[in-house]
């Protein structure tokens, strides 16, 4: 049996404040949170973190792990260039041990600045399931469909993320969870979107679609269709499903409430739609509403880095900018949308904060650093001053797979090695 005892750690609290206590888990999860001292019994590791912070574990609730092989392939170019003339060329030259390669290379990048769950839409998801399942990451997965082809391809497209759900849901110990996943409205006709929405009734998993990302999107859609794409994926009826859409960009107040009324999740991803001049999302507006917002990186070819703490922070930032309030997105906010938020989204309620009963998924950070001083105020310096590189330690579901910033479940130089093998060919 796995046992830990967190000797009077400083955490973070689920009201966001800093406590010292004693911290028990047991089997991955937290058992006990205590001011008294925990006896420990054979076989319990005890640990120490003198300088350290424990948080929760981020939560990215949208991205696309295998796309870390094409970071800066591409930069400024509007999204329907850089996905159409530079992505998509790219990843046709993809094979399945290039798929694990770049999701070995996001998982390093995920782990190292403090990502313990994240969510994926790709090809070849078997692979980047296994990656996962030896990693020891939790995961949210989907086999991503584009429908620009055939009916027969799009078929077997639909018997592949049928088969993901059947054979992953709920492995890995209960680490992986699935969804399903159209890739758009504007790459899957309205009849394949609707075979989808089927699926996942029947599986009763969630669905996650990129919606509304730019306003091309948005104008196409009006003049193909007749109406704007939330409308319409409602009356596809997605919105009688667990439903995540990533970006949201160019939504109006109708969609929100619409979005607030069905409980639909909506994945924020700043730097994403930032660099590719996509624009930003309201989402002062959606928190207004009762939107439940979390935060995503999107794909390193995006962004382009994994880390959700320059996430969380240009989150808070950006909309203070834009709005010319301070208050549009507090820190609070913000930090609610990496952890908690996340979780709600990708329906792990034993996820995203630290109490009793909860998974142990937690990360330390270093507090002695110069830019988190002075220590008084720490709750703010975690959305406004802290970075990924703070962090030391990663633990999920109670196994360790960060120490002192080095892996103990990932052979760092064989992940070097087989990236740039594939990369020598893709990018050739």
């Amino acid at each position: 049996m796995s046992r830990i005892v967190f000797d009077r750690v400083s955490y973070l609290t689920p009201d966001g404040v800093i406590a010292v206590a004693n911290i028990r888990i047991v089997e991955g999860i937290i058992t006990e949170i205590t001011d008294e001292a925990i006896a420990c019994v054979p076989g319990d590791e005890r640990i120490s973190l003198p300088h350290k912070l424990l948080l929760p574990g981020l939560v990215n609730a949208h991205g696309h792990a295998p796309m870390s092989l094409l970071r800066g392939l591409k930069d400024d170019a509007p999204l329907a260039e850089w996905l159409q003339a530079h992505m998509w060329p790219a990843e046709a030259r993809y094979t399945a041990a290039d798929v694990r390669a770049g999701a070995m290379l996001a998982m390093m990048e995920m782990i190292a600045s403090g990502t313990t769950t994240f969510l994926d839409m790709y090809d070849h998801m078997d692979v980047v399931a296994q990656a996962v399942e030896d990693v020891g990451m939790r995961a949210v997965l989907s086999r991503g469909i584009i429908g620009l082809c055939s009916e027969v391809e799009q078929a077997a497209k639909v018997a592949q993320a049928q088969a993901f759900v059947r054979d992953w849901h709920g492995a890995a110990q209960g680490r992986i969870t699935a969804m399903v996943a159209p890739h758009a409205l504007y790459t899957c006709p309205p009849a394949l979107v609707e075979t989808l929405i089927g699926v996942a009734h029947a599986y009763r998993v969630p669905l996650h679609i990129h919606l509304s990302e730019t306003a091309h999107e948005v104008a196409q859609h009006v003049v193909q269709y007749g109406m704007r794409p939330p409308v319409h994926l409602q009356q596809l009826g997605a919105y009688d499903l667990s439903l995540v859409v990533a970006h949201a960009v160019h939504v109006d107040d109708a969609e929100i409430a619409a979005f607030a009324a069905h409980g639909v999740s909506v994945v924020h991803n700043p730097r994403s739609n930032l660099k590719l001049a996509s624009g930003v999302a309201p989402i002062p507006q959606m928190l207004q509403a009762g939107v439940n917002v979390c935060l995503g990186t999107d794909s390193a070819a995006s962004n382009n880095n994994l880390d959700m703490f320059q996430e969380l922070r240009t989150a808070a930032l950006v909309h203070k900018g834009i709005t010319y309030d301070p208050t549009a997105v507090p820190a609070h906010a913000a930090w609610h949308m990496a952890t908690r938020a996340g979780a709600q989204a990708l329906q792990l309620p034993h996820v995203g904060h630290i109490a009793v009963g909860m998974q142990a998924d937690v990360i330390a950070i270093d507090v002695r650093a110069p830019h988190l001083q002075p220590n008084a105020k720490l709750p703010s310096h975690i959305v406004y001053a802290a970075s990924g590189a703070d962090v030391t330690d990663v633990w999920t579901a109670g196994k360790r797979l960060l120490c002192n910033r080095e892996y103990t479940t990932i052979d760092e130089e064989r992940v070097r090695f087989d990236v740039a093998q594939a990369c020598a060919r893709i990018r050739a």
